[in-house]
């Protein structure tokens, strides 16, 4: 049995005991720890603990281009898959974002970083439920935020991922 299927029983036994344990009394040994460990419905509940302070776009677009611009490819193409997939929930037409947000294209196979970028943006300032809700979906741009700062926005999760990572 893997590390990981025992930590699952050992949950489920928790919690059919009745030991509800929060995620916050949980440390992870690094972020691919926290990914793996976590469900989405978990850092879902996480980051939505987290009141996100205003941040300027001077300060916060710069940290998510270059977390962005790490990530792997098909990594990025899921956050876009899943941006549009948000949007798309809210009403908000593809075709619209595309021109509205000067995108290349609205195909998240063919999206640069930059595109990504201008979404993850986008969400940030306009749909801070959406860009939480990518976040648990997707945690991979988690991984390369590297202002404290902006990391303490997404929630406890990631502000006690980066305390550990010294």
């Amino acid at each position: 049995m893997t590390s990981s299927e025992e930590y699952r029983r050992q949950i489920m036994q928790d919690l059919s005991g009745g030991n509800a344990e929060s995620l916050e009394d949980v440390s992870y040994e690094n972020f691919d720890d926290f990914a793996q460990r976590t469900t989405p419905d978990q850092r879902r509940q996480l980051f939505g603990k987290s009141t996100p302070e205003v941040i300027p776009s001077s300060q916060m677009e710069p940290e998510l281009q270059k977390a962005i611009a790490q990530i792997k490819p098909n990594e990025r193409d899921d956050v876009a898959r899943a941006f549009f997939k948000e949007f798309k929930s809210r009403n908000l037409d593809d075709k619209r974002l595309e021109q509205q947000l000067n995108l290349s294209t609205r195909n998240p196979n063919r999206m640069t970083a930059d595109d990504v970028s201008k979404l993850a943006s986008f969400a940030y300032h306009n749909h801070p439920d959406v860009f939480r809700e990518v976040l648990a979906e997707q945690p991979a741009i988690m991984k390369f935020l590297s202002n404290p700062v902006v990391a303490g926005l997404i929630g406890v999760a990631a502000a006690k991922w980066f305390g550990s990572r010294k």
